[in-house]
This record gives C-alpha cells, structure tokens and sequence, in this order.
C-alpha cells in the first residue's frame, strides 16, 4: 500500500510562509481524497484542509481560511499545503492522510482517513 511522507516543515517567523509536500510512494493516491491535520502538543489531532480527488473541492478549517492552500499533482503522486501569514498558534505537526470511501466527497474527521505520514514540525515564533 501507498506510504505517505511530509516534507517542507520548519522554523519560520510569525507573518511568513511555508509550504508543505506530501508525496505518496509504494502506490498511488491519485484516487483518493486526500487531506492535511495537525497536531500541537497536549491537543487533539484537529483537520485543517481537504481536497477531492480531481482537485475540483476543496474545504479548510476556518481558522486557517483564507490563509492557507490545498493543491494536488496527481501526475506526481504529491499532495501540497501553501502557508501564509503564519501565526504561532499554528505551531504543530502536520500530517497528511489519503481518505477512503468516495473520492469525491470530503471529510473532516480522522476515521476517515485509512493511511497517515509520519509528519513534518513546523513552529511559528513571534
């Protein structure tokens, strides 16, 4: 089955950018919704954006909307979350998921995501 790996996390100040990769290997997630969730510490996993299988939807968590974006290269096997205008709540580690069920029908809850990556840090400091 397909693994998940994250990449593009660090240390950044509040106010800039990063942008996350998650690359599937060992398969393929083009068919599948895919999703992005992070988790600070002592919190619970929380969803942070979702995108359907063609890129055609998509849905974000209203505390980062507006400000971060969800995007797929489904020719590249690689799903990517652009950062902006960071705050240092948004300190976490973020985990990219492959979702099961219909393709084209989002979600927010962590049941419905069958293959999870290891996760990549970022921290916000002020």
């Amino acid at each position: 089955q397909v693994q998940l790996v994250e990449s593009g996390g660090g240390l950044v100040q509040a106010g800039g950018s990063l942008r996350l990769s998650c690359v599937g290997s060992g398969g393929s997630f083009s068919y599948h919704a895919m999703g992005w969730f992070r988790q600070a510490p002592g919190k619970e996993r929380e969803f942070i954006a979702g995108i359907t299988w063609t890129g055609d939807n998509t849905h974000y968590a209203d505390s980062v909307k507006g400000r971060f974006t969800i995007s797929r290269d489904n020719a590249k096997n690689t799903v990517y979350l652009q950062m902006n205008s960071l705050k240092p709540e948004d300190t976490a580690v973020y985990y990219c998921a492959r979702k099961t069920g219909r393709r084209d029908v989002l979600s927010i809850w962590s049941d419905d995501y069958d293959t999870w990556g290891q996760g990549t840090q970022v921290t916000v400091s002020s």
